[in-house]
């Protein structure tokens, strides 16, 4: 049986980073190497659970660098995909949003997506799908109940962009921003949403068509940008337990009583606050509010927010990576990741802490990302 012995490095297991060594045989983690493992001397290194994303959606970037300018699908996926691995991220649920707007969010996007997803199997690491629904989309409705009862998508969010876009209508600048990514003029678009904005009363029907179709697949639901907490009693009601960049404490706190997880951007972690202005992650996630974060927007901020965490003062390392790695699994469903028991998927970063720095990258039990630093060092 093919394997691995890591040897000689700092391990996190029960809450602890300890000196320690970690075997791998086949796809997961072992109590011992097998007797044909290869060796990788990890010393002055840690050995982490990878990273679990359940919000991600840099692959925009790679689809639409510029207003106008597109990338074929499977370029983008391919891009996507080493991006991932070079940030840590061993299972990505990729955020796609599926909109009413053409263009980049729209139906004729997501139909190219999901026909290259399948194409592009098998990847190098866990790439899912979590669906970023728009309320007022009715005519995506049928692929995306499809979809999921096809099992092509892994995690349903609720979005409603729709009210809040509407409100800046009139800065000239922000609807320059949503008319550029839909490839419309300003008033092409302003005779949309008009039109998407008169269907509101056949919302609640389709969002409740969702729900049910989620549950019946098992889906994991959350709800995204709850404002108050009547937003969060009802996507709650309709089992969205996980409650993504809540707007406020209030809300957050609400959530956590329920027992529900919280989830914010690791962007907010990295930066320090919020770049709109809203709550701000790292306190909230110090006082248990908080209990998963998301690379949002930008990948490499998901690696990076345990360490600036832990320099705070307030978490250790350890309980940080819990937020980018434990948490994300569990509030996803996934009870075969993110910590490196014996008998767990084989996903793991080795790590070298001056930097930090991600050395190697493991995705059930093999390899997928070596660096110059970590290849000099097998044997």
């Amino acid at each position: 049986m093919a394997g691995w012995h890591i040897t000689g490095g700092a391990v996190l297991r029960g809450g602890a980073i300890t000196p320690g060594d970690l075997a791998l045989a086949g796809s997961d983690v072992a109590a011992a190497p097998p007797p044909t493992a290869r060796r990788l001397d990890a010393t002055g290194w840690f050995v982490l659970p990878g990273l679990v994303d359940i919000h991600g959606d840099a692959h925009e970037r790679a689809l639409q660098p510029r207003p106008g300018i597109g990338f074929p699908p499977a370029l983008a996926l391919r891009d996507s995909a080493a991006q991932l691995l070079a940030a840590g991220i061993t299972t990505a649920f990729l955020g796609v949003t599926l909109s009413w707007e053409p263009g980049l969010r729209s139906l004729a996007m997501w139909r190219q997506l999901m026909a290259a997803l399948e194409a592009a199997r098998p990847l190098p690491l866990d790439l899912r799908i979590h669906l970023r629904f728009e309320a007022d989309n009715l005519e995506a409705m049928e692929d995306a109940l499809a979809d999921i009862a096809a099992g092509r998508v892994h995690l349903l969010g609720f979005n409603d962009h729709t009210p809040s876009i509407l409100k800046k209508l009139g800065h000239a600048k922000e609807l320059a921003k949503y008319a550029g990514r839909a490839g419309l003029s300003p008033e092409e678009f302003r005779a949309l949403i008009e039109i998407v904005a008169a269907r509101r009363p056949d919302v609640p029907a389709a969002r409740a068509r969702l729900a049910a179709a989620a549950a019946a697949a098992g889906i994991p639901m959350l709800s995204h940008d709850d404002a108050t907490l009547a937003d969060r009693a009802l996507y709650r009601a309709l089992g969205a337990w996980l409650c993504e960049f809540p707007m406020s404490e209030e809300v957050a706190a609400d959530a956590r009583a329920q027992g529900e997880a919280v989830v914010m951007g690791a962007p907010n972690v990295v930066r320090g606050g919020s770049h709109l202005g809203w709550a701000s992650a790292a306190p909230l996630a110090e006082r248990g509010l908080v209990t998963v974060l998301a690379s949002d927007y930008h990948w490499p901020a998901l690696f990076e927010a345990p360490f600036a965490m832990s320099q705070r003062g307030r978490m250790s390392l350890a309980e940080a990576w819990a937020l980018v790695s434990a948490n994300p699994a569990a509030a996803a469903g996934l009870t075969d990741r993110g910590a490196l028991h014996p008998g767990m998927r084989g996903d793991l970063v080795v790590v070298d802490p001056a930097g930090p720095r991600l050395v190697a990258c493991f995705v059930a039990g093999e390899p997928a990302l070596l660096t110059g630093p970590a290849a000099s060092r097998l044997g």
